[in-house]
């Protein structure tokens, strides 16, 4: 497996466009596309493919970082680790949280996905597209980071077969088959499966993961311009839980010396399931005109047992801890899509017009329960005894809740002239949120709102390998949940401003330069007042910056791509956080390089060598802006081998062992990143 980044930016409003090739190579690559929504007028579950745009090929079984977010909705940038293993791990220690998904905006083939508490196993995934900006108009609510879409693996019309192998530090044991061939001889019925299983264990005491997952598709021709995809998708999912660590003792001085990095003091089981069900209905009328309807229904079910900290006592070695159950049954989400393509010219002018509806809901069962006092005995940082024995439960939480949503898009991709491009867009949105305390008589409460989101672009190109770009945004996104004190969150509302400048060094090398403005009201943030159970407001948030980012081919079989970004993300309005304050876990300086070569001929024609580079700095650790994370420099490696159909290679993590901090929630939550790791993989294909 091959991963590849291809990277579309945002001045890139107007692309050429062809159907996502039904890919016979045996390579089976993986595509990580970075584009802008703007590049997405062509409609759901197409590649963009760009002149002059250069594929660069990021060597497998290496994650590469740094394809962040842009923006102020990343209290933890969106830094993707990609390996052959199709783990897919988050800025958060352990998989996609669920303030990530629901911050971020997923999609599933282009069908917006609520969060889910599911971390995402790339078994079945073809390519991860990264959406820079806002992407409320074609894909639903998004906040003004962007939005990630993850486009699954479809039949093939020729039979494949592959199967691959990991083996990594801390118990890694991974294994994958990917099944893919044509079920009748004139190849109008086609079908893939993909199957894997994953065990492991990790850096920290008290965690072990085990995941199974099937995915399999059919897509059938209905005649020659019509194709329909029936897809399913079952994951079943078992992992300890990690709680992070004071900041005494992390990056905080401590009299009893440094906590452990393997320290993980939660004792916590989180099981998992979710099934999914889809559907893509595919009809071209014309060379130019297309219909597109999808559907999704997803069954999540979630329950927990976690042993949470409340807090260290005054000689900073011991933790007072607290144990919790809760489970998330009868979780569903749906989502509709119907969209219409069409090109057409008006005298000189030419257009590419995107009409569509989204109908999506998402509702569930929360109950929580916590143990009877009295409390669970503290647990020594320092020498700690697990396993002590806990008490009955209560219930004390009880809840059901649901939000419904309808929304209507429209946009036009306008060619003034060869070197002028206007983007036009708009969507309305009406959302309902309903939420319950079954353990309070007469709780039920309900609210709606409804927002027009517009977006408009301009690209000019004063000469061919120039182009000058702006962009204006809004976004609109409802928000889950209740305070504390039984209050509805506010729907949260994003603009965003933005300007820049591509140069095509050569046909085969560009560099980027962004500068852009976001603004976010009604953010969720964690309560200070009860950090472990409930989320307050932010009033208003502002991120400004810019970004300067290389790509490409320097020499043949020597590609590079390298980035760097300024954030300056700050509270600009709110009743209780001071105004000015930074946000939390958002470096103002972060930089990642990746390159790798491959030798082309002779003897050693197939091995490649990868190097990495990932610079962030210091971070402040809560909304008081009383702790800082130190900045850090991690260096990664890869070396690999492939030739004909046989593949295997090592990848290396840490390289230097460094210690260093990936995140925080707050002064008692501080987060060790992973130490030196190695992982080995080898695949076949046939």
């Amino acid at each position: 497996m091959t991963i590849t980044i291809s990277a579309q930016t945002h001045q890139e409003l107007f692309a050429e466009v062809n159907e996502t090739p039904q890919n016979n190579d045996p390579d089976d690559e993986l595509d990580v596309t970075w584009k802008s929504p703007q590049a997405l007028g062509e409609g759901h579950y197409r590649r963009v493919e760009l002149r002059q745009n250069l594929v660069l090929e990021i060597e497998s079984y290496q994650r590469h970082e740094n394809l962040i977010i842009q923006g102020i909705d990343r209290p933890h940038p969106l830094e993707f680790w990609l390996m052959l293993s199709g783990q897919w791990w988050e800025n958060s220690p352990w998989g996609v949280n669920e303030t990530a998904a629901g911050q971020y905006g997923f999609c599933g083939n282009g069908l917006r996905e609520f969060a889910d508490f599911e971390s995402t196993d790339l078994a079945n995934i073809e390519r991860v597209e990264v959406l820079s900006g806002p992407a409320s108009v074609l894909y639903g609510q998004a906040g003004p980071g962007g939005i990630v879409n993850l486009v699954t693996k479809q039949p093939l019309r020729d039979p494949f077969y592959a199967v691959d192998a990991t083996i990594g530090s801390f118990d890694f044991y991974r294994g994958a088959i990917d099944l893919s061939g044509p079920l009748n001889d004139s190849k109008t019925v086609l079908y893939r499966l993909n199957v894997s299983y994953l065990n492991r264990n990790a850096f920290v005491e008290n965690f072990e993961e085990t995941e199974f997952f099937i995915s399999p598709v059919i897509s059938l021709a209905l005649g020659e311009r019509t194709r329909l995809t029936p897809e399913g998708e079952y994951t079943d999912k078992s992992n300890g839980f990690v709680i992070g660590l004071p900041a005494e003792g992390t990056v905080l001085p401590n009299p009893n010396g440094r906590i452990p990095r393997d320290r993980n003091l939660s004792e916590s089981v989180l099981d998992r399931t979710r099934s999914t069900v889809r559907y893509r209905l595919d009809h071209q009328f014309s060379k130019n005109w297309s219909l597109s309807n999808a559907f999704q229904i997803s069954f999540i079910d979630v329950k927990g047992r976690g042993i949470l900290a409340f807090g260290l006592a005054p000689d900073n070695r011991t933790l007072n801890r607290g144990p919790q159950a809760y489970d998330f049954d009868d979780t569903q989400e749906y989502n509709l899509t119907l969209d219409l393509i069409g090109k057409f010219s008006t005298g000189s002018i030419d257009h590419q017009l995107s009409f569509g509806g989204e109908l999506r809901g998402y509702s569930n069962y929360q109950a929580g329960k916590s143990y009877n006092t009295p409390p669970l005995p503290t647990i020594d940082l320092f020498n700690p005894v697990f396993g002590q024995p806990l008490g009955p439960l209560t219930l004390d939480g009880d809840s059901r809740n649901s939000t419904d949503e309808l929304g209507f898009y429209i946009q036009d991709q306008v060619t003034l002239t060869e070197n002028l491009k206007l983007l036009l867009g708009g969507r309305f949105s009406s959302v309902s949120t309903t939420s319950e305390d079954l353990l309070v008589e007469d709780s039920k409460s309900s609210g709606s709102n409804q927002a027009f989101s517009p977006r408009l672009g301009i690209v000019y190109q004063p000469f061919k390998p120039i182009s000058l770009y702006a962009s204006y945004s809004r976004s609109f996104e409802p928000t889950f949940g209740r305070a504390f004190d039984g209050s509805l969150f506010k729907p949260t509302r994003g603009t965003q401003y933005e300007v820049g400048v591509k140069a095509d060094v050569n046909d085969r090398l560009a560099a980027t330069l962004a500068f852009y403005q976001l603004t976010q009201s009604n953010i969720l943030t964690t309560d200070p007042a009860h950090p472990e159970d409930f989320s307050i407001q932010v009033g208003e948030q502002q991120s400004r910056g810019f970004e300067l980012t290389i790509q490409g081919e320097i020499l043949p079989g020597w590609n590079i791509i390298a980035g760097y970004a300024y954030t300056d993300a700050k509270v600009t309005k709110d009743n209780s956080i001071p105004v000015g304050t930074r946000f939390p876990t958002v470096p103002e300086n972060s930089f990642n390089l990746w390159t790798k070569y491959e030798v082309q001929r002779g003897t050693f024609q197939g091995f490649g060598v990868g190097l990495g580079l990932y610079f962030v700095g210091k971070r402040t650790g809560d909304f008081e802006n009383t702790f800082e994370l130190p900045s850090y420099l991690r260096t990664d490696a890869a070396l690999y081998y492939q030739r004909n159909q046989f593949r295997a290679a090592l990848n290396f993590r840490n390289l230097f062992d460094v210690t260093y901090f990936e995140g925080a929630y707050g002064r008692g939550r501080v987060f060790y990143g992973e130490p030196f790791a190695v992982q080995g993989t080898v695949s076949w294909q046939f």
